[in-house]
């Protein structure tokens, strides 16, 4: 078993190097292992592209030794034909007679129907190997499938007594506090680049004037979403005149798009979190990270619409300001980077 769970262990390391650029596809990776010696390994690389599997039975260089070997996988092979063939079936014809699985996949057109379908070949199915481990490597892909909407990630920087800001007025032309230091935020760009979408309200927009972009890490930008039930965000601002994609969530136009900038109608302003989840949900947006301000990230607070928040506390202390949302959670990882402190909240 020792062994099992290194092998497993090494397809969830290989799983990882796939952040990023996999969604909406799992994080998912394989190897395979001749006398206990690893023979073949592979992960996914990017949504449209090979499967882990693929990746790592094409690796094999003696393609004979297939039929003496063991295959580990983070995530059940998929059975149906999407934009690449059923997995399940590349491993069938390879003759691999034994497979351990880490996770089950929750997307319906998998969900035990790989697993079958191995069985109904006459392979050796192990599931469960390290799920736990597994789920949170793939939680935004979970929690899409089985809660049926994104993963949302609460982000704020506070001060050490407990403010996100001092009190400002759009007419003070006053800079935000720069909390956090030159490390702290390199490592905010870097999570940006890993979610499908970064979300704040009107209010921040108008104060801040931010980008919400990767420019200290390479990858992706997330798609901007603003909540602005009134469209009070001017056309001078960057997130709707720099040309990356921007969603604006209001009441008062009906959902049409302008190049990269696109109006969603939101029909209840006084309730508007579910109404956005559902929309992100059916857009197949698995992940939003919410980066303030306190109004937009109290909401979803009490509505109890979270799945992990990242608090980065700096050194500074300003005796008043705009308070800091109060979390009802559990300390999953606290560590330093920097002069800062970052502690990653589960809800309780």
């Amino acid at each position: 078993m020792a062994n099992h769970e290194h092998f497993m262990k090494r397809c969830l390391e290989l799983a990882a190097l796939g952040t990023g650029t996999v969604s909406p596809n799992p994080l998912v990776g394989c190897v395979i292992v001749h006398n206990d010696k690893i023979i073949g390994e592979g992960y996914h690389h990017k949504a449209g592209e090979p499967h882990a599997e693929v990746n790592a039975i094409q690796s094999v260089k003696d393609p004979s030794l297939l039929q003496e070997s063991t295959l580990y996988v983070s995530l059940e092979p998929c059975a149906h034909h999407g934009k690449t063939p059923p997995c399940a079936d590349l491993i069938v014809s390879s003759k691999i007679p034994r497979v351990v699985i880490c996770n089950r996949d929750p997307f319906d057109q998998v969900d035990g129907k790989g697993i079958e379908r191995l069985k109904e070949n006459g392979i050796d199915v192990t599931v469960g190997l390290l799920e736990n481990e597994g789920r949170w490597l793939n939680r935004r892909f979970f929690t899409f499938h089985e809660r049926k909407r994104p993963y949302i990630i609460l982000k704020f920087a506070q001060t050490s007594d407990g403010f996100l800001d001092a009190y400002r007025a759009q007419s003070d032309s006053k800079p935000p506090l720069n909390i956090s230091g030159p490390e702290m935020d390199r490592i905010v760009h870097k999570w940006r680049s890993e979610e499908d979408a970064i979300l704040v309200g009107q209010n921040t927009v108008q104060l801040d004037d931010p980008s919400l972009t990767t420019r200290h890490w390479p990858g992706s930008h997330p798609i901007r979403l603003i909540i602005d039930p009134q469209l009070m965000v001017g056309e001078s601002k960057r997130l709707l005149s720099d040309g990356h994609h921007t969603w604006i969530f209001n009441a008062l136009r009906h959902d049409y798009c302008d190049n990269n900038l696109c109006y969603i109608r939101i029909d209840d302003p006084s309730a508007f979190e579910q109404e956005i989840l559902n929309y992100l949900y059916k857009s197949n947006v698995q992940s939003v990270i919410i980066e303030g301000g306190a109004t937009t990230l109290n909401r979803f607070i009490e509505a109890g619409l979270w799945d992990e928040a990242r608090v980065i506390t700096g050194p500074m202390r300003i005796g008043s300001g705009v308070q800091s949302p109060a979390l009802a959670g559990n300390i999953h990882e606290s560590m330093h980077v920097g002069s800062d402190t970052l502690q990653v909240y589960l809800p309780a």
